[in-house]
């Protein structure tokens, strides 16, 4: 089995680099280090039909909210350096602004999200109404789902059957995690991405518990370097 990190990013910045924001000085030099020292990134959808990576080094890149700054700075850098990205988006707030955290942030719209090479950008789903699974009612769940594919089929968006959690939360008591990975299923999705800050191995054998790298804004590059080789850092 592969080691393959999975890269979480958020909001990008001209200037702060802290917390869920980096700047996009920092993520072009993040960039840059994936490319030169030969990491093939890959979409996630691409990795059902892949047994084996031919590559020693592989990532997989992914961004949060489909904020503009996302557009705006972190798509013209994806494309420079040809590293292939998972934009996530939470669909009730497409063309809005992120009300549940800042209120100040806007996202893109559903034109601007069709205006992204599909060969760079992938996206994939971050839930409806961006609130935590492991607080809603199944019920819940189900038409947060219901909805996310009535928005998809109605503004004609190509969305990836993978979801990252909002907040990474997931029911996690072992009978309801069981039941909420088969509801998962029978709606359509391959994968499911919470945190965790761990490495994961590939092929994987949780599809629905799948591990992100949190990057945060103020890491310099050699800690980056350190969370792409070993995730958690102790």
């Amino acid at each position: 089995m592969s080691k393959l990190p999975i890269l979480m990013y958020h909001h990008v910045s001209t200037h702060k680099s802290k917390g869920l924001t980096i700047s996009a000085e920092n993520l072009e030099n993040q960039l840059k280090y994936l490319v030169e020292h030969g990491y093939v990134s890959h979409h996630l959808k691409d990795l059902k039909d892949i047994g084996k990576f031919n590559s020693k080094k592989n990532v997989v890149v992914t961004f949060d909210d489909v904020y503009t700054s996302q557009l705006e700075l972190a798509y013209p850098l994806l494309k420079k350096y040809n590293i292939k990205a998972t934009f996530f988006a939470p669909l009730s707030y497409i063309g809005a602004k992120d009300n549940w955290n800042t209120s100040s942030l806007d996202i893109m719209t559903a034109d601007q999200l069709k205006s992204l090479d599909s060969s760079i950008i992938e996206l994939g789903f971050h839930s409806f109404h961006h609130k935590k699974y492991n607080e809603l009612t199944f019920e819940d769940i189900e038409e947060d789902t219901r909805l996310c594919m009535e928005f998809v089929s109605e503004e004609n968006l190509d969305l990836s059957p993978v979801l990252a959690y909002p907040y990474g939360k997931y029911p996690r008591e072992k009978d309801r995690k069981k039941e909420f990975f088969e509801q998962l299923e029978k709606n359509g999705f391959l994968f499911g991405l919470r945190i965790g800050n761990r490495l994961n191995r590939f092929p994987f054998v949780k599809p629905f518990e799948i591990e992100r790298v949190d990057v945060k804004g103020e890491y310099s590059l050699s800690v980056f370097k350190r969370k792409l080789k070993y995730g958690k850092l102790f």
